[in-house]
């Protein structure tokens, strides 16, 4: 299996090459030539495979240059009920209604990003071994990403985070997580500004190749190929619990910021899994909800970003969207290339003539959820099935009880626990209400935290981290 560039431009490279890279060298993302094709006789095999044996079959497909024996030790240390306090990995509920809920956020932190990062940091830690090589990340987070990319790589002798977040954005949780960790390979910077501003300073490290070179930089953002990998495997295993035979479809709805996540569901689809839609749901920054439903794509700068109560997805430009632009424009990176020139000075642009292409071979629908629809699903979810469930997945549940179509079966994929959100879900639902948390986070946000607050600048990061790596 070969990785090539949405923009054309890069020379064909291994999964462990892509895995290293992060950003391709021409700027734009890596994805596999092909993508592997699932029959109705595997699946029936794959349907009663336990989580880790799931992942070794599918991550197998795309990481072929690794040795079996060890990429199934690699799976094995990751997807543990040791690591993610449930035998079953990813449980599937069900609400009164009939949707469906996939648990993903049972990992160290509570956010469905730790079912990639912890598989990311054990390759990483692989790799870097057998290749006697040191690595450092620069990563962007608009709240779960940083902090579980920091709890998979802490510790790590051969890795160096550098995580940049948006000044006074996150929930006082999620800074206490990334903030307060004391090991000596993790840097955290706080930006005077939104996530798409770490995010184009994160790109522009990343296509500074010199320095890029020089540094040994890579990304845990999911605009890695690795983060994408590993989810692609939750969809498949949500699609076998939420059914009894591989004749039944289902769809998904999928909270959606920087389209990694529903991005992984288009993986699985492509692949031959019984997906019906794909259903992006938006808060008010509702540039993918737009898309989706005009085909107009119009990215908006910091300033038109809003800050909301599910904060993780105050994005409005969408790094990985280019993946799936580049499958809508038949792998056209000549094209991808130009319609990326002119996101970056502002345009966006116009892909309403593939409508029926995005929404009927595709399967893609989409809804937006505002602060007063997540606090009404967040305290009718509470009344109506006792159960407390994040800002994130709320907006997702919305989007799915209102798109959802007769005799249709939903999974909402959860973003995050509730205890990660504690004010937001206490205005939903009243302050007398206790939200459950793990035993070790107790007491998270009294810790003593380290971060550095910077300027929306991306020379004065670049110093940052030669100052701390010297020469």
């Amino acid at each position: 299996m070969k990785y090539i560039s949405t923009r054309g431009q890069t020379v064909p490279k291994s999964f462990n090459q892509a895995l290293m890279a992060g950003l391709a060298d021409d700027g734009g993302l890596l994805l596999p030539q092909n993508y592997p094709q699932v029959d109705a006789i595997t699946l029936h095999e794959w349907r009663s495979l336990s989580y880790a044996e799931l992942a070794m079959q599918i991550i197998s497909l795309f990481a072929t240059d690794i040795p079996k024996a060890d990429l199934q030790a690699i799976i094995n240390k990751t997807y543990s009920a040791e690591v993610f306090g449930h035998a079953e990995i990813t449980p599937l509920r069900i609400l009164h209604d009939g949707i469906c809920i996939e648990a993903l956020s049972n990992g160290p932190t509570l956010a469905f990003k730790d079912m990639a990062m912890q598989l990311l940091g054990n390759l990483f830690e692989y790799v870097l071994e057998r290749e006697n090589r040191y690595l450092n990340i620069i990563g962007a987070t608009s709240g779960d990403t940083g902090s579980a990319a920091e709890y998979a790589l802490r510790g790590k002798e051969r890795v160096n985070v550098f995580m940049l977040s948006p000044f006074g954005k996150m929930s006082d949780f999620q800074r206490a997580q990334m903030y307060s960790l004391q090991d000596s390979n993790i840097f955290n910077i706080a930006i005077k500004g939104m996530f798409d501003d770490c995010q184009d300073i994160v790109k522009a490290l990343q296509n500074d190749h010199a320095f890029k070179a020089h540094y040994h930089l890579s990304t845990v953002n999911s605009i890695n190929w690795g983060r994408i990998v590993a989810q692609v495997v939750y969809y498949f295993k949500g699609y076998f619990a939420a059914t009894n035979s591989n004749e039944q479809k289902v769809s998904f709805c999928v909270p959606s910021g920087n389209f990694g996540n529903v991005l992984a569901g288009h993986i699985a689809r492509s692949m031959g899994l019984p997906i019906h839609r794909l259903l992006v749901a938006t808060n008010e920054n509702d540039v993918l909800n737009e898309f989706f439903n005009t085909g107009h794509y119009r990215p908006r700068d910091a300033a038109h970003t809003f800050v909301t109560s599910s904060p993780s997805m105050d994005i409005s430009k969408a790094s990985n969207f280019e993946r799936f632009v580049y499958d809508l424009l038949d792998h056209d990176g000549e094209q991808i290339q130009q319609l990326w020139q002119q996101v970056a000075s502002g345009q966006g642009f116009d892909l309403s003539h593939l409508m029926d292409k995005i929404q009927h071979q595709y399967g893609f629908a989409a809804g937006k959820s505002t602060h007063a629809d997540r606090m009404q699903t967040i305290a009718q979810v509470y009344a109506e099935d006792n159960q407390l469930i994040d800002p994130h997945t709320a907006d997702g549940v919305k989007v799915a009880r209102q798109l959802r179509e007769a005799g249709e079966i939903i999974i909402c994929l959860e973003t995050a626990q509730a205890a990660k959100f504690a004010q937001t879900i206490h205005e939903a639902v009243g302050n007398s209400v206790e939200i459950p948390r793990p035993d070790n986070l107790a007491g998270l946000e009294d810790l003593p935290q380290h971060v550095t607050v910077m300027d929306n600048d991306t020379a004065a990061v670049k110093q940052f981290v030669e100052a701390q790596l010297g020469e």
